[in-house]
Formats: structure tokens, sequence, C-alpha cells
């Protein structure tokens, strides 16, 4: 991965590859193009696009395997323009070509008012939720204008077809909720909706993405299905990333070195229980798992990252940098751990299986716009551009 190039509005600010016209050659002399795309899905798309210009197309055809890409909601960078609701912006850098891409707007009939920031709470940050699930970006939760939950049923945005859709309608729209995925299903836990209430802030919701897809149309279940409770509404207090790991759910109720309640969420048995103590005992900033499995978190008042190993319910140490103190939000996948940096003017990348010393690199975010939320997904098609 390196830099973006700057340009002047988001949609020049972001570099966007052009692909000229062409006429057609055989990807392989000799060799009929379906076979071709054979041979070449085996070889890393990074070595075919610096061959030539025709492979280089065939890396984002509908038909070579995807490879993975960071996705990030920005905002703008000045502060002043964190108080204008409509502002934030979707991008994808993608790893091959090193350039920022925006993704195709909503449609602008929706009603989308998400506020950022206000001046009476000028030094806080105010949280749009979203989750990567089922190589989709699902964005779940925010607050509008009058501190209300500004979503009445979640966005979706599919990177392979370049097309947002409406997720099924909230039975209890909310906010400053607990958000999180696992094995195709979404969760929101706890939360503040139209007002503080008991009942939303102990109540768990799932919807399981794929549903409509893969059941026959009679036995389709595109909604909200209502779970077991929270024992208390503790998890309220913050926007809270619940992570997928081994078939749970795991969270804690306030970010950093705070005094904190950890609580894990069985998918299949509809339980909560306490987290182990060396798990809560290390669950020190933001946290991610990749492939579900291994769980990844940082110390962001050190700049460590590091891993939990449940068999010892303690955390390892991979590597300590400067550029992760006071990292916000986590992703994993394809080997590698991306933070967005304190101020959301990078995203920090560990390749966490390649040989030790660990190699940590960055990616600046487009110019004059800030990181406010990152996942990693499948990289935009040719049909989403």
């Amino acid at each position: 991965m390196s830099n973006p190039v700057s340009t002047t509005a988001l949609e020049h600010q972001i570099t966007v590859s052009k692909r000229p016209k062409h006429h057609h050659q055989p990807l392989l002399t000799g060799i009929p193009d379906h076979l071709s795309h054979l041979c070449l899905s085996l070889v890393p798309p990074s070595k075919l696009y610096a061959v030539c210009s025709s492979w280089r197309r065939l890396i984002w055809s509908p038909s070579f395997p995807p490879f993975l890409s960071l996705y990030a909601l920005l905002l703008p960078a000045d502060n002043h323009h964190h108080l204008l609701s409509n502002s934030l912006q979707f991008a994808s850098f993608d790893p091959i070509s090193a350039k920022w891409q925006p993704l195709p707007p909503p449609p602008p009939d929706w009603p989308l008012r998400f506020l950022f920031r206000h001046h009476s709470f000028i030094s806080r940050r105010i949280p749009v939720q979203s989750v990567a699930v089922s190589g989709k970006l699902v964005v779940l939760a925010a607050t509008n204008d009058d501190f209300l939950p500004a979503l009445s049923q979640p966005l979706i945005f599919d990177p392979l077809s370049g097309n947002w859709t409406l997720g099924p309608p909230f039975a209890a729209p909310r906010r400053w909720c607990a958000a999180g995925a696992s094995r195709g299903t979404v969760f929101v836990a706890s939360g503040v909706g139209s007002q503080y209430n008991t009942a939303v802030a102990r109540s768990v919701e799932k919807w399981d993405v794929d549903s409509h897809h893969h059941q026959p149309p009679l036995r389709r279940r595109w909604s909200w299905q209502k779970m077991g409770n929270l024992k208390d509404g503790k998890f309220s207090r913050d926007a809270i990333d619940a992570v997928g790991w081994r078939g749970k759910l795991c969270m804690v109720n306030v970010s950093g070195h705070a005094a904190k309640e950890g609580i894990i969420y069985d998918i299949e048995k509809d339980s909560w229980a306490e987290m182990p103590e060396g798990m809560l005992a290390g669950w020190r900033g933001p946290a991610a798992a990749m492939d579900e499995e291994t769980i990844y978190a940082v110390d962001e008042s050190k700049g460590l990252l590091k891993k939990y190993d449940h068999a010892k319910d303690s955390w390892a140490q991979l590597v300590v940098d400067n550029r992760l103190k006071g990292v916000h939000h986590l992703a994993a996948a394809g080997g590698k751990v991306c933070g967005s940096a304190a101020d959301g003017s990078t995203i920090v990348v560990v390749d966490v299986v390649a040989p030790p010393p660990a190699r940590v690199w960055e990616v600046d975010a487009p110019p004059g716009f800030q990181v406010s939320a990152l996942h990693i997904l499948p990289r935009l098609s040719n049909n989403a551009t």
C-alpha cells in the first residue's frame, strides 16, 4: 500500500483509475480468454498489475477472484464541517493500484441526517456505527440533528455490484449501541432510542444478512429477530464494537484503561456470560478478530498490538509502535491488522503473518478527510466504478 494523490474535491481528491478504450487482445496468446482467466487467477494480482493494461483490467473484472481492500467512512478534516450533517463520505483504498476511490453514493432521496460533532460536546466524536459482514458494508446506527436515532433500517453496500440497498426495519431504532457480526448475521444490542428506555437498553436483535438468498421465497426471514436480553443497560454508555469470535460476540462497555465490564454472547445458546478475567484485563483499546478465529487488540496508550490466547486466557505481545498510540478503530483480514490513527489522518497497517520483526506501514487518508471507521472487504469490481 502507498499514499494517494491529492486533488481538490472528494471525487477529485480521491484518485480514480482511468481505463481507456481499447481493442480486444487475448490475455494469453493462443489461449481462449476463459482458460486464461483460470490460469491468471492463480497469480497474485500485484504481479498482474505490473505486466500490461489487459491484465490490469482483468484484476477488477467480475470474473477475477476479488482481493481485499480497505473501506473507510470519512469525515471532513476541517472541524467546522464536523458540525454539518450529510458530510459523511465512503471510499475504498485499493492496495494494488495504491489509490483511493469513492463509493457510489447512496440514493439522494434516502433520509440520511448524520450528526458527527456538536458544540456542546466538541471534544467528543458522535459515532456512526457500521460492520463488515458477508462481504458487504452495513451501516447500522447514527445520531441525527435532533439527537435521535438517524436510521430506521440498515444501509447496505455490496462492493461487487456497487449497489446500495436497505435492510429490514429495526424493531427498535437505536444509537450508542453494541454492534457486531458473526457468521453472516448482524447483531445490535443495548443503546438508546428516542430517549433512554430500559427495555431498549437491555434488548438484543439479530438479522441474517443472506437469509433472502439461501432460503426459498416462502421461508425467507428478511427481518430482525429478538434475542435474549442483557441483564442490565450498562452497555448503552458508548458506541461498542461487538467482536465476532468462535461463534460468540465479545464486548466491553467502555474503552481505554477505565474500569470496565466485559461480556460474551454465545450465539447458538442465545446466552450471556462474563468475559474471562485475562481477556478483560488485556482489553485496553479497539479490537478485531481475524476470520473470527484470533482476536487482536491495541493498547492505545502504549501503542502495543497483541493477540488473545484463549487456552492461556492471556494476551501475547506482537509489536510496539508509536503510530498505534491512540488508534480508535481496528479491522483484521487477509493477514493484516489495520487501525485508524488517533486523528484519523492515516491508517496503520501491521502484517501479522510475515516473519518477525513485524512490518508496519501507513496509508494516508484522502486529502482533506479523516477516517471515522474502517473495514476490510472485497475490492470494488468494474461493476461498481
